[in-house]
């Protein structure tokens, strides 16, 4: 069975973990209503998607 031979090192063990870390999700402007959404998603604010109505909005 394969076992290791050493103890693993904090500084190893933090290095691969260096990445793991959670990311700040990806904002853009519609470019229609200006608000923040995330890219590639219809607008829930105006229904658009790539300058096009995909969604009517009522009133």
């Amino acid at each position: 069975m394969a076992v290791p031979k050493r103890k693993q090192s904090n500084a190893r063990t933090g290095a691969r973990r260096s990445h793991d870390f959670k990311k700040p999700v990806q904002t853009v402007a519609c470019p229609d209503c200006n608000k923040m959404i995330p890219p590639h998603v219809v607008c829930p604010n105006c229904g658009h998607y790539m300058r096009r109505e995909v969604v009517k909005q009522e009133d």
